[in-house]
């Protein structure tokens, strides 16, 4: 997915002459905290709602008031990891996306980015997970696949995360399309591969489902 997909059309910019008001009433209506602010085509940044209770006079224009996230715009190619980075780094729940030149186009938010990563993502898909520790030299994805697929499986998703208990050492997080991991388990540890944790598909489909829910929650929904 690219930033251009991902645009929210019902999300619509201000422009830095409207009405502190005006703002208020659209944050209300789409019940988001935060708006893009544009001028001539040009994305000037974020206005959220924590400005507007500070400036609480409606007839404030917008043009007076300090803006968030002038930097968190990208350009419409970018792949939906940079509209994740860019909201973590700049502290926005909106990203603004651009043509090449600079022209803008439209926003992301970050609830249609989990929504859609949600929907394209193998989170749905019947599968055991479970995580296997290693040293970064000992990675190999071609070794890992081999060994899953001698047994009659295949792996939809996997991410590696450091293992905060030993940094020499990576956490592997594999999902793969069988529910009995058993043989794929015996496989993996007759290899060397130490085998840290698995999940049962129910328990991981309500704990991805759980998260989900807190996120949603976070994200004021």
């Amino acid at each position: 997915m690219i930033a251009k997909e991902l645009i929210n059309y019902m999300i619509p910019p201000l422009k830095p002459t409207d009405e502190v008001h005006k703002a208020m009433t659209w944050m209300e209506e789409l019940r988001t905290s935060e708006l893009p602010v544009v001028d001539n085509g040009k994305f000037l940044g974020v206005l959220n709602e924590e400005l507007i209770f500070e400036n609480n006079q409606e007839e404030t224009l917008v043009q007076s008031l300090v803006l968030t996230g002038n930097k968190s715009a990208l350009k419409e190619d970018s792949h939906y990891y940079e509209i994740l980075k860019m909201s973590y780094d700049q502290e926005v729940s909106l990203v603004a996306v651009v043509d090449q030149n600079d022209e803008y186009l439209g926003v992301v938010s970050i609830r249609d980015v989990v929504e859609a990563f949600v929907q394209t993502s193998s989170v749905h898909s019947p599968g055991a997970i479970f995580i296997l520790s290693m040293s970064l030299n000992d990675y190999s994805l071609s070794e890992i696949s081999r060994l899953v697929e001698s047994n009659d499986a295949k792996i939809l998703s996997l991410h590696t995360t450091q293992d905060v208990d030993d940094p020499s050492k990576i956490k592997l997080t594999l999902k793969i399309n069988t529910e009995d991991s058993s043989r794929v388990l015996a496989t993996l540890e007759r290899f060397g591969y130490s085998v840290v944790s698995q999940f049962s598909n129910q328990l991981v489909e309500d704990s991805d489902k759980d998260r989900y829910d807190i996120l949603m929650k976070y994200l004021q929904i």
